[in-house]
């Protein structure tokens, strides 16, 4: 049998089908409008910036959920007072050099005052932050200046400059082997070494008193703040924050302002007059050309012979329009990383546990855009000034003792006030009696330093002691034992 094997046909081996490993990889009919791009990130954003730079804007200006966001991080990001310092410089034996510290931080205030910090004059050091964060969001990117000069308040100031005039269409290789990308000029290393910003506004068409050909100017990148929040390694310019949000926004107004005209115009027309024919409709009035009668509470009108009435009653918007609009407005803030109640002003139907898990949720990123802005440009700008400061002997402290008060300098942003205040602050006295909370802990909850709430407490007796009044409590040794809070419902009661 095995010799007669040999004349049988064998089988033919059917080909292997492999499975996909990856569903997202998938190419079929229902994936085919997927298309994704493998440029890189310079690549994909220069063609792009422009546009989604301008359409942002547009929605700044227009849109009322945009307008919300950027208050929202200007409120909580910068908050009223905007970034406070605390300069904790030590002396020669590791003790807090008050007086020095003291000197420091009243001068910063003093320079951060309306008129000083800017070339222009025009806004103060809290304004001047709160403009970089709106910026930042709104247009991806912030551009500043570093001035010195004699006319300057301590010989330092900015200059903010708006990001159209960093050209992003000129790119070209230069001899020395850097490389220009966007009007920014990169070393081999893709390290910013000069920014060619545009002598004029390439929009200021009605102002422009130039000829059309762009002049550049080089400014080195030491003299130059570039804010920005890289999405992708070797990612040269800034996107605005609004973008993946940009077309929902804007479906949501058209459909917004659909839905109120729509229904201006249920409300305004209450029907139409017709007839087989044509005529025989006598009309009160015209508008334009179109015959139309008046009508008024409590009256009746015969209609002529041949005449019919045919009502006009629009159902949209209907009961579906809240709930749709609800699910996009979701979509645009988890976009946006800002919670849904906050961007729509909805409390409906919100406990007290889901809002503050919300709210838990949505400052932890408000905290990693203030360590952001501290790091990024507050700090930059803050060392500029000291250097700068120190050499015109500004507060008394030689310029050789920059890096002792550089580095001893610390940032605090804004703080939030808890949903119930109440329970927070019984949570921290039982932290603080089992131990697992520290004074500082408690304190940077608030926006404060241990240092400067002691010290405003000695300043508060010191104060009272002055003018006979003696404190309903006592702070710090006393033996005081928390209250336990009223009784109120269910946690997870509305409210």
């Amino acid at each position: 049998m095995a010799f007669l094997d040999i004349f049988r046909q064998k089988p033919t081996k059917k080909p292997q089908i492999f499975k996909r490993t990856y569903a997202a990889a998938n190419t079929g009919h229902i994936f085919s409008d997927f298309k994704a791009s493998e440029r890189s990130p310079d690549s994909e954003l220069r063609p792009a910036i422009k546009s989604i730079r301008s359409r942002s804007r547009d929605l700044a200006r227009n849109n009322e959920y945009a307008k919300k966001y950027l208050n929202l991080l200007k409120n909580n990001v910068i908050g009223e007072k905007g970034f406070s310092l605390q300069v904790k410089a030590t002396d020669s034996i590791g003790k807090l050099d008050q007086d020095g510290n003291q000197r420091a931080e009243s001068a910063f205030k003093k320079w951060g005052k309306l008129g000083n910090c800017t070339v222009d004059g025009g806004m103060s050091w809290i304004d001047a932050q709160k403009l970089a964060m709106e910026c930042l969001a709104r247009d991806g990117e912030v551009f500043i200046v570093k001035h010195r000069g004699a006319s300057f308040h301590d010989s330092f100031a900015l200059e903010f400059i708006e990001p159209d005039q960093i050209d992003e269409q000129k790119n070209e290789r230069l001899s020395n082997g850097n490389e220009i990308r966007m009007g920014v000029e990169l070393n081999k290393f893709k390290r910013p070494v000069a920014y060619h910003v545009m002598t004029y506004h390439p929009g200021d068409y009605d102002y422009a008193t130039t000829g059309k050909s762009k002049k550049h100017v080089r400014i080195p990148a030491d003299k130059m703040i570039h804010l920005y929040d890289p999405h992708r390694a070797g990612q040269t310019r800034g996107e605005p924050w609004m973008a993946s949000a940009i077309p929902a926004m804007k479906q949501l107004g058209a459909l917004r302002e659909a839905a109120i005209i729509n229904a201006r115009i249920g409300a305004s027309k209450m029907g139409f007059f017709t007839s087989p024919s044509g005529d025989g409709f006598v009309a009160d009035d015209l508008d334009g050309n179109m015959p139309i009668m008046e009508a008024s509470p409590g009256t009746f009108h015969q209609l002529p012979n041949g005449v019919d009435f045919k009502t006009f009653d629009p159902q949209y918007p209907n009961n579906e329009f809240d709930a749709f609009h609800k699910a996009v407005l979701k979509g645009i803030a988890s976009a946006l990383g800002v919670s849904y109640f906050a961007l729509s002003n909805d409390l409906e139907s919100v406990s007290y546990s889901s809002i503050r898990q919300g709210a838990l949720e949505e400052r932890d990123s408000y905290k990693n855009m203030q360590k952001f802005m501290i790091d990024h440009f507050v700090r930059v700008v803050y060392d500029e000034w000291l250097s700068s400061a120190m050499e015109v002997n500004s507060f008394g402290i030689p310029v050789r003792q920059f890096d002792r008060f550089s580095e001893a300098a610390e940032f605090r942003g804004k703080a939030w006030s808890w949903v119930d205040p109440q329970k927070e602050m019984n949570a921290a006295l039982m932290g603080l009696k089992s131990g697992v909370l520290s004074l500082s802990d408690v304190a940077s909850q608030y926006g404060k330093d241990v240092e400067e709430l002691t010290s405003q407490i000695a300043r508060d007796r010191d104060i009272a002691e002055q003018y006979g009044v003696s404190y309903a409590f006592e702070p710090y040794g006393a033996n005081f034992n928390s209250v336990d809070p009223e009784i109120t419902g269910d946690d997870d009661a509305e409210v």
